[in-house]
């Protein structure tokens, strides 16, 4: 799947909204952090790895507070004096800022900081090919931020008063909006109240795998059968199960590789295909993972989250739990006249074995015990 990076289009610029208050939050909100970077740096930078271009943020109260933050990003400044008129004026002063070759623009509010760079760049391409008022991300058939805005829309917007805000000029457009349905929980995901940002931060601390809301969209996105989904859920609460007791192995990593694994499991090399498609999304752990559950060459003392995905993936029939004699005798079997395809099968039942005695060494305890209470029925 092309997710768009390194895309070639109309160019595209993103601009982001700081010059607010915060009075609900209490504190600037741009510079909460969030798995140690500030909001607005997450924000920045998401928009100029997904390849847009320039991008502008828009300050107002506390612009020297944002300044310093601001200047070691690749981002322009842009001082909305008028910021106690509300939002719309920055909306304005942004706009006004964009220099005349951008065809385009996104529009997000500081509050909204965990948008991914793959979603950035899905829109922009989406935009390239078919060009529209508006285009909006959507998760879970909801919109979010950030909207893409063409140039179109840019006079009207400069011009316009400001009443019922940009929402009510974008309402009056939307016989001319598109929608692109994106992996991304982060696009509903703003922080209003304390409450907000400490769920973000939660979600924040998950950088190294989608969430399984995430990992739902992307296997609805790639219409993935039913049971297959099932074998992948079943999957990955047994691979969660036997993580609990390896500290060096990232559960968030194991769990979504479960759901994952078999994605696209009617593509030719369906193991290599769905990583890649991960990958472009920026988890590369969750890829690796994935691209190795078929078949893992296992010798060493440790097992990392790839081996423990394929150990699962083996200790899985369908979406319930057997034993990996149960699982591997019907392939020896029959595969008792084919030499190669015999070698392959054996191969990999001796891996599974090595990482169950491998898993079952680093936390004292044994295959069934891990697996005890994790949901899924033998």
């Amino acid at each position: 799947m092309d997710t768009g990076f390194n895309r070639r289009g109309p160019p595209i610029a993103a601009i982001i909204l700081a010059a607010g208050y915060s009075s609900r939050m209490g504190c600037l909100k741009p510079l909460l952090p969030l798995s140690g970077r500030p909001a607005i740096e997450r924000s920045v930078q998401a928009f100029c790895d997904g390849g847009a271009g320039p991008v502008l943020v828009v300050t107002g109260h506390r612009a020297e507070a944002l300044e310093p933050v601001l200047d070691g990003l690749c981002a322009i400044t842009v001082h909305n004096a008028n910021f106690d008129a509300g939002m719309y004026s920055s909306v304005k002063a942004g706009i006004a800022a964009l220099p005349p070759a951008v065809e385009a623009s996104f529009l997000l509010p500081a509050d909204t900081p965990l948008v991914h760079a793959a979603t950035v760049a899905t829109l922009a391409t989406a935009y390239a090919v078919q060009p529209c008022a508006v285009l909006y991300p959507t998760f879970a058939g909801a919109r979010g931020h950030p909207p893409l805005i063409s140039r179109r829309l840019f006079a009207e917007i400069l011009s316009g008063d400001g009443e019922g805000g940009l929402s009510a000029l974008l309402a009056r457009h939307e016989d001319e909006a598109a929608e692109v349905d994106v992996p991304d929980q982060g696009i509903l995901l703003d922080m209003d109240v304390p409450y907000d940002y400490a769920r973000l931060a939660a979600v924040a601390r998950m950088p190294s795998a989608p969430t399984v809301a995430e990992c739902e969209a992307i296997l609805a996105a790639h219409e993935t059968t039913d049971r297959v989904r099932r074998h992948g859920r079943a999957v990955a609460a047994v691979a969660q199960a036997l993580a609990q007791r390896l500290p060096r192995v990232d559960p968030d990593v194991v769990t979504a590789a479960g759901l994952l694994h078999d994605m696209v499991r009617e593509r030719p090399n369906h193991a290599q295909a769905g990583s890649a498609i991960i990958a472009a999304f920026g988890y590369p752990a969750v890829a690796t993972a994935m691209a190795r559950h078929m078949d893992l060459e296992f010798t060493g003392c440790n097992a990392d989250a790839a081996a423990v995905v394929f150990l699962a993936d083996k200790l899985v029939r369908e979406d319930r739990r057997v034993s990996l004699q149960e699982r591997f005798a019907p392939a020896l079997e029959r595969f008792a006249g084919q030499p190669e395809a015999l070698a392959g099968a054996t191969r990999r039942y001796n891996s599974a074995q090595a990482v169950a005695a491998a898993i079952e060494a680093q936390s004292g305890a044994s295959i069934d015990e891990l697996l005890a209470g994790c949901g899924v029925l033998a």
